[in-house]
């Protein structure tokens, strides 16, 4: 055997080791509980087109029970269809959301669900952060949040460096910082999908909105209510928009040139000449697949972050919400099998890995997972939000849309959106 041959063979058996002792470390804190030559069937149907990073926990659970066969389908017409999929050949476990509580249509999918905190089965609930989890009038958990998302804003670390700024932690940083980005010939320092649905201002005022309402119970059941003069509450986040659309931050023409809130507009920001894109989690979840689909940032790549937008000289809201959950059908067949995959995917590490890989917000207390999100894991206390626990209704939250976006084009003045807020046109 010559000497490059023994160089590779060395080398191979330097990285079997090495690759070992990853595993090794990852697997550290799984221990099966039942036989690893279990047999079985696990089915999980959603409205995912598709679902790789939950595929990825197919593999790592295969790890420990190689004969069991695990599989992914999208249902179309999800939401139409799931009480079906549930009465004939029934899934083991489906994709449930917040919106489903207490809607009569969706009652029999959460009365057939599994019980996640039945102490036999074993799950650890306490890596979830707690405002996530949701408990029924009965004491059971239904369903447990695999992913949740937020509202912020994608900043260009590079640029903020190269012009000698840092990421605007108040309000008044944030539109000086736009001054200094403009100066410095940037004619675009804030970019967003700027439509009639007006996404980016939405992202930009709906935390601030939740943070005004969170403590006043009285304000949010007169807007859900439309009763004359409730909107007055709305005040502070109207004035927002019109002070941020006055202060020249945003340049319209390019946020309307945008094609689409996803795809297009994250292609734009690769471009590297975007200092910031006000955007939610959802957009952000597509940006690591899209890195390698932008001749730009792989010739110049640069490193990016997710902020909460500083609306307040107090700084920014984290306000999150759950993307959806996954509920474990108690009838099915291959039970055991079944939550003994949950006990594996409802850990921090795996809750970690799952969101880090789709990258959207883990649901767990851990924000280690994704720099990306680092920054949400320093909002304090009184900054955080579970969107759900305001109790603002979806009319409502519609017609915060429309204001924002009358408010910004100038067909509204704020008194005339806070007035006419429940019959606000668009």
């Amino acid at each position: 055997m010559n000497k490059t041959w023994k160089r590779i063979l060395c080398l191979c058996a330097a990285l079997v080791l090495a690759l070992g002792t990853l595993s090794a470390q990852a697997w550290a804190d799984f221990t099966p509980a039942l036989d690893p030559d279990t047999e079985g069937r696990i089915r999980v149907v959603g409205s995912y087109n598709n679902f790789e990073s939950l595929e990825a926990e197919f593999d790592a659970f295969n790890r420990y029970y190689p004969e069991v066969e695990l599989s992914y389908t999208r249902l179309d017409d999800y939401n139409n269809i799931l009480a079906t999929a549930l009465s004939g050949d029934r899934p083991n476990i489906y994709f449930t959301y917040p919106w489903m509580i207490g809607q009569e249509m969706y009652a029999p999918a959460l009365a057939a669900a599994e019980d996640l905190s039945d102490p036999a089965l074993g799950i650890d609930l306490s890596c979830f952060r707690e405002e996530l989890l949701y408990t029924d009038p009965d004491g059971r958990v239904p369903m447990a949040p695999i992913f949740a998302t937020t509202y912020g804003m994608l900043v260009n670390e590079d640029l903020f460096k190269q012009v000698g700024l840092a990421i605007p932690q108040t309000y008044s940083e944030l539109k000086a910082a736009c001054g200094a980005f403009q100066a410095a010939g940037y004619d675009t320092p804030v970019l967003g999908y700027y439509d009639n649905g007006s996404n980016m201002l939405y992202s930009l005022i709906y935390p601030y909105v939740c943070g005004l309402l969170k403590d006043d119970p009285e304000a949010v059941a007169g807007l859900n209510a439309f009763e004359p003069g409730a909107a007055e509450s709305l005040r502070p986040a109207l004035e927002l928009v019109k002070d941020f659309m006055d202060s020249g931050c945003v340049n319209k023409e390019s946020c309307q040139s945008l094609e689409d809130n996803y795809g297009k507009m994250i292609l734009r920001f690769f471009e590297g000449d975007i200092p910031m894109l006000i955007c939610n989690g959802d957009t952000v979840s597509g940006t690591a697949k899209r890195e390698a689909q932008s001749d730009t940032f792989v010739a110049h790549p640069f490193p990016y972050s997710f902020h909460p937008v500083p609306v307040t000289e107090e700084g920014g809201w984290f306000v999150n919400s759950v993307s959806f959950s996954f509920s474990v059908c108690k009838d099915c067949d291959d039970l055991a099998i079944t939550n003994e995959f949950m006990r594996f995917l409802l850990s921090t590490q795996e809750l970690n890995e799952i969101a880090r890989v789709k990258r959207l917000l883990t649901t767990s207390a851990d924000f280690s997972m994704d720099g990306v999100y680092a920054a949400f894991g320093d909002v304090d206390a009184d900054h955080a939000i579970y969107t759900e626990s305001v109790g603002l209704l979806d009319a409502p939250v519609v017609q915060i849309r429309k204001a924002a976006y009358a408010v910004a084009e100038g067909t509204m003045t704020i008194d005339e959106a806070i007035e006419n807020f429940g019959s606000i046109p668009g």
